[in-house]
């Protein structure tokens, strides 16, 4: 039987199993052998994380090919308006790709958001916003990179799905197992 974990990886958590010295690992979180993450999520990155030690699984969860959608919360420097949110909608050309159209929406600050330590850097004149977006990719820092390319930097970024799984309420470094899909 495979071995299916939802894991709230914590800002700073680097996700591999191996130390660089620097950061802590999710060793220091999940205790379980032979289990591997599905895909990855940035350092300074937060939020949901799949392993697995199912292969097949970890590919469908992992590969673009398979357009598993990705939602994420972006807290951003500034006040995007329609404008902005419509060039995120449309794709939006960071150089060496253009990323497929995404689903974007401004949000209200998520309910039951954990404090992130450090907190994001605080401007008194400039405000921040929320924005929901939903991305079919999942490249280096994509997200990133694209709230910045219309012109509102991402301060705290935070995976909340990854197809139909959630974080639910589980707080960072808490992880569970589910029953893997059926193939």
């Amino acid at each position: 039987m495979s071995r299916t974990i939802l894991f709230n990886k914590p800002y700073g958590v680097i996700t591999q199993f191996s130390s660089d010295g620097l950061h802590a690992t999710l060793k220091d979180f999940i205790p379980l052998p032979g289990i591997y993450p599905a895909g990855r999520l940035d350092t300074d990155s937060e939020g949901l994380l799949i392993l697995t030690d199912d292969g097949a699984l970890q590919h469908r969860i992992s590969h673009p090919r398979h357009k598993l959608s990705k939602t994420y919360w972006a807290q951003v420097e500034g006040a995007p308006g329609q404008a902005a949110l419509d060039r995120l909608r449309m794709g939006v050309d960071l150089g060496d790709f253009v990323t497929r159209p995404a689903q974007a929406r401004l949000i209200e600050e998520p309910a039951g958001l954990w404090p992130r330590n450090p907190p994001i850097r605080f401007r008194q004149h400039i405000p921040t916003a929320w924005i929901e977006l939903t991305i079919q990719e999942g490249k280096n820092r994509q997200v990133r990179r694209m709230t910045a390319k219309i012109g509102f930097p991402t301060l705290r970024l935070i995976r909340c799905r990854i197809g139909d799984w959630t974080l639910d309420a589980m707080a960072p470094g808490e992880w569970r197992e589910i029953t893997p899909p059926a193939k």
